[in-house]
């Protein structure tokens, strides 16, 4: 993805990304990072996935660190809220669609509760403080 231009180009290659760009280019996007609001247009996002039923916490954070890799998180405990719901269910891990969706959102209008807003469901549990009815 290139964000710089507002061009989102994406190409399938067998080459990994850590062939492709420089370690000090690259960004890895995992939930367990501590670094949030970060977005560097100059920067190399890999928006990690992982098809499992389950959900392994800090694989992606281990990871990125195996291969000296910088890591961000999305914002999401910056600027939401954690909604109150029955199944007292809250989960800052999202699927690449919606992390697509919160990245090319943030670059269009430089708004994180936007962004936010538009990739995250309310089914993570998560909400804008605005949101919460009194």
């Amino acid at each position: 993805l290139i964000f710089p231009s507002c061009v989102f180009q994406m190409d399938k290659t067998p080459e990994s990304f850590l062939d492709l760009f420089p370690l000090d280019a690259i960004v890895y996007l995992t939930p367990d990072s501590e670094n949030g609001k970060y977005i560097d247009p100059s920067k190399v996002y890999v928006l990690g996935g992982l098809v499992d039923e389950t959900i392994h916490k800090k694989l992606t954070l281990q990871r990125a660190q195996e291969q000296s890799l910088k890591t961000a998180r999305l914002p999401i405990r910056e600027y939401m809220v954690k909604a109150v719901n029955a199944k007292n269910y809250h989960s800052e891990t999202l699927a690449i669609n919606q992390v697509f969706d919160v990245l090319s959102t943030y670059y269009e209008t430089r708004s994180w509760p936007a962004a936010l807003q538009a990739g995250v469901s309310s089914g993570k549990g998560y909400v804008l403080p605005d949101e919460i009815s009194n």
